[in-house]
């Protein structure tokens, strides 16, 4: 009977496995969630969206978007930090992810310890944009008129702690220059109000900029690569404008929640590098003036704890105390 019994923990266990491998093995067998963590309309939504189309295409399942904003991209990485670690839920998220620490005391996940980075999707600068009615046609322009009226420009974030916001942080500090934060719920509000001149400018990715620069509704002052980017040949890099040493790039990122088995994480790496690669993706990103990346998961695992360094670096250079 012992014996019996034992054999049949054995089986039981063997069963088990087997259909733990065929589940993975299978993946996916059903609709695939990518969170994003902010609004519809901006950057992160378009890689996001761009994810989703070719996924859904090589993997022959339904990957879908699910907008979750607030909180400087919180509220949507948290309900990706807590999920099952499956691979039906996933997270489409800018650089924010390694900057909140530095922004709050507490947050409720650890861009490290809860995540398991698939790949870097895109590499992109951000521009500092106006409103053209701003009498300014230069960086050196802002800072002058920031130095003439400290406190009186405001500039637009999709958010406190979004890479965006520390972005113009940096370069307020480097230019020694006062100009007054007014936080939004995502890129795409921040945008409508700079659009409709109700905020001075806002320094945004380039993704979301390129098409109102080229429309002549926003006014680009300078570029935050330490190169000029070939979408906007000639405007200058902040460094070159008057603020040497200047970079501050964004990047986006795909992740799975901390233990999604190892064989579901590379699958969508390749998957998703491969869209990457695939010049009709390419030219998509590169006319918006993204660099498509596709990085391993160890390469993007890397670039995490050394952003996570940098903006904590950034972060006490510029006194900036986190929230509670």
């Amino acid at each position: 009977m012992r014996r019996f019994c034992s054999l049949s923990w054995v089986i039981a266990g063997v069963l088990l496995l087997a259909t733990h491998v065929e589940a993975q093995t299978n993946y996916p067998s059903r609709p695939v969630k990518i969170i994003v963590a902010s609004a519809p309309g901006g950057g992160t939504d378009t890689i996001g969206r761009i994810l989703a189309e070719q996924l859904s295409q090589s993997m022959h399942a339904q990957f879908y978007v699910e907008n979750r904003p607030g909180g400087g991209n919180i509220v949507g990485t948290e309900a990706v930090a807590r999920a099952p670690a499956d691979g039906y839920t996933l997270l489409v998220t800018a650089s924010t992810l390694t900057i909140n620490h530095v922004m709050y005391k507490k947050l409720p996940y650890d861009a490290e310890r809860d995540f398991a980075p698939i790949t870097q999707v895109v590499s992109l600068p951000n521009v500092l944009v106006v409103h053209p009615a701003l009498p300014v046609r230069s960086l050196a322009d802002f800072i002058a008129l920031a130095k003439k009226e400290p406190g009186k420009l405001t500039y637009g974030s999709a958010g406190v702690g979004t890479n965006p916001h520390m972005a113009m942080e940096l370069l307020k500090s480097m230019a020694a220059i006062d100009v007054q934060h007014i936080p939004y719920r995502g890129v795409a509000p921040a945008l409508t109000d700079i659009l409709g001149g109700r905020i001075s400018g806002m320094i945004v990715n380039m993704i979301s900029a390129k098409p109102h620069v080229d429309a002549g509704t926003l006014r680009a002052l300078a570029v935050s690569a330490l190169q000029r980017t070939p979408s906007l040949p000639e405007i200058p890099t902040i460094a070159e404008a008057g603020v040497p040493h200047y970079e501050a790039l964004q990047w986006f990122g795909f992740l799975a929640p901390a233990g999604t088995p190892a064989d579901i994480v590379a699958k969508l790496q390749r998957e998703a590098a491969k869209a990457l690669r695939s010049d009709d993706v390419k030219t998509r990103l590169e006319a918006d003036g993204a660099d498509p990346v596709g990085s391993t998961s160890a390469e993007f695992a890397a670039l995490i704890k050394q952003e996570l360094k940098k903006w904590s670096e950034v972060a006490r250079a510029a006194n900036i105390q986190p929230a509670d």
